[in-house]
């Protein structure tokens, strides 16, 4: 049994050989249809990756008002925007002062700007650094946490003291030949004391995450004084089976914040993190149908190029399978050998379209910024896909080369 499986491989090589210009050009379309799924699985699970990893940072249990949901509606023809009004450092106040709710924490931020110069000694970084004014609570309310040192308490914020936290990345580019921790750094002139680094976030879209320094609210305040300055709330619960309770508890308080009546709509937003990670999830779910469509459009082609080579395969071979039944040869067997020539043609196009794909999907991770994962979902489809592919396509071929009589076959020049 096994010797015989032995020769049908031998002889479905041996006819890949002598046809080698045609097996390419199959293997080829098969690669393109399976390197079309792999890569665009590989892009579209990176960029899930990604999305999702960034908006979980928000924080488990926690949701986020902000200044505006876009609500569009079109009249004649055009979209039309509501602006909602920005979130003021006294709506944020009013909001901690009177948001009572049980097991519940307020996290309060703004930035200050995007691309501050911070100073260490004679080193100094790059204008690109973010600064926010924070309170107490916001670190743990965006779901970050400190790797050395520690977070505000309390008095930092209530007494305005000149302490900042700082993200790893800033900590390495001027503070890497010290301790961090204690460590007196400048940015616009006010000396601040080191006394938290955050654990590494990475980037996302091209923004370091890790390049940013928090100070306490009323020194950024002080520090940067721009007109229209919006502010970002938090709420974060201890007890998720509260968390609807504390949303609609604090939906109600910012509403008699911003003075709405019953009937008019909220003029700010609210989203929670599991809320977008879903939307997300059902964008990239299209994504993922618009792979699959155009990968097997692909495919089918491929199938059809491989059914054709087959049945040239067989009727320029049809004295060769006269001779072979005349010997002796079996139905069973004759149809084995094309049959294992399209299955090795069907796995080379899978295999080399997995690798493709892959290499694909990286290459639009790397330049994308996206955090790459190995798609063995797509890869074990694809070489699933690849096999079927080859069965469906080397069927007929097979059962006509079977069915040949062998005398009409000797006959055939």
């Amino acid at each position: 049994m096994f010797s015989l499986f032995r020769e049908n491989i031998r002889i479905a090589l041996n006819s890949i050989r002598t046809q080698l210009l045609r097996t390419i050009l199959t293997i080829l379309i098969i690669a393109i249809g399976i390197t079309a799924l792999v890569g665009i699985l590989s892009a579209v699970s990176a960029l899930e990756n990604t999305i999702s990893s960034d908006f979980s940072s928000m924080g488990a249990n926690t949701f986020n008002f902000q200044r505006y949901e876009f609500t569009t509606q079109r009249q004649s023809g055009k979209e039309v925007q509501k602006i909602n009004p920005i979130i003021s450092y006294r709506n944020v106040k009013d909001f901690e002062d009177k948001y009572n709710y049980p097991f519940t924490q307020v996290g309060i931020s703004f930035v200050g700007t995007q691309s501050a110069e911070v100073k260490y000694e004679n080193k100094k970084t790059d204008p690109e650094v973010m600064v926010l004014g924070v309170n107490q609570h916001y670190i743990q309310n965006s779901g970050l946490e400190v790797s050395e040192g520690r977070e505000f308490n309390y008095f930092d914020i209530e007494n305005s003291t000149n302490f900042c936290v700082i993200g790893s990345d800033l900590a390495k580019s001027i503070l890497s030949d010290v301790n961090p921790i204690g460590q007196t750094i400048s940015v616009r002139g006010a000396k601040f004391k080191v006394i938290g680094v955050l654990k590494a976030k990475g980037s996302s879209f091209g923004n370091n995450q890790d390049l940013r320094m928090m100070i306490p609210i009323q020194k950024a305040r002080t520090l940067f004084t721009g007109p229209n300055i919006n502010y970002s709330l938090s709420v974060k619960t201890d007890k998720k089976d509260m968390l609807e309770g504390a949303q609609d508890d604090a939906i109600l308080t910012f509403r008699n914040i911003r003075n709405l009546n019953p009937i008019e709509e909220n003029d700010f937003g609210i989203e929670r993190s599991d809320d977008l990670i879903n939307r997300i999830g059902s964008i990239t779910g299209y994504l993922y149908v618009a792979a699959w469509v155009i990968s097997l459009i692909t495919i089918l082609g491929s199938s059809i190029a491989l059914m054709n080579i087959l049945f040239v395969s067989v009727t320029e071979r049809t004295r060769e399978i006269g001779v072979r039944k005349a010997l002796g040869a079996k139905r069973k067997t004759i149809a084995t050998q094309f049959f294992m020539e399209a299955i090795i043609i069907g796995q080379l196009g899978g295999v080399l379209g997995i690798i493709l794909g892959v290499l694909i999907g990286y290459g639009v991770s790397a330049a994308a910024d996206f955090q790459f994962s190995t798609p063995w979902l797509a890869m074990f489809s694809a070489f699933t896909i690849a096999f079927i592919v080859a069965v469906v396509a080397g069927l007929l071929p097979a059962v006509k080369a079977a069915k040949l009589d062998p005398v009409e076959s000797l006959r055939y020049e």
